[in-house]
């Protein structure tokens, strides 16, 4: 099974902000790549109420369905991936039926119905990632229901090394601490509540 664990920590940025980081890392448009998420969930939100999220993510012509689940240690998030062609993306998203696989597998052990899935919507993002001491550093522009929000990840393998790097960046930019829902969250508010908030 194609699994791994996601260690990150996020912050919400003002598009001032956003700038500010992107002129300071000499970040260029060319340096920006859009992908974007197509995400699901059943009809009674089953993966909502397990904390899970299931998308498919377009990243040029490769399509990658993914189930998010909160990783056994508490710490970060456990994510099964399974690629897959975009005939059947397509059909997944008409359809709400998901092929054999790494992430039908991961549902059903999750007790998690795999036949009444409902495509949601689509969240485009415009990212950009670049090393920055022992993780990697993403700006994240993105798209979804006439809402544009950004956002600053860093992504880690030690998570308390980490947040000393992430805390230490937020201080140097002098970066209010906005901790944000994750994008399909952030993307549910919008849908259902009609905005998300800071």
């Amino acid at each position: 099974m194609s699994q791994e664990l996601e260690i990150e920590y996020k912050n919400l940025l003002t598009q001032k902000e956003f700038d500010t980081l992107k002129h300071h890392f000499q970040l260029q448009q060319h340096d920006f790549f859009k992908q974007h998420n197509d995400y699901f969930d059943t009809y009674h939100f089953e993966l909502k109420q397990a904390s899970a999220a299931l998308r498919i993510r377009q990243k040029q012509d490769q399509y990658t369905l993914t189930l998010k689940q909160s990783a056994p240690s508490g710490i970060g998030l456990m994510e099964t991936h399974q690629s897959i062609e975009q005939k059947q993306a397509e059909h997944i998203i008409a359809t709400g039926v998901l092929p054999e696989g790494d992430v039908r597998k991961a549902l059903r052990e999750s007790n998690i119905s795999t036949d009444k899935l409902q495509y949601l919507g689509r969240l485009s993002t415009e990212r950009a990632e670049l090393a920055y001491k022992d993780g990697t550093l993403v700006l994240d522009h993105s798209f979804y229901l006439k809402k544009d929000d950004y956002e600053l990840e860093y992504e880690v393998s030690d998570a308390h090394l980490g947040r000393k790097q992430f805390d230490a960046l937020m201080h140097e930019f002098k970066l209010p601490e906005r901790p944000p829902q994750n994008k399909v969250q952030r993307f549910f508010v919008r849908k259902f509540n009609g905005d998300v908030e800071s």
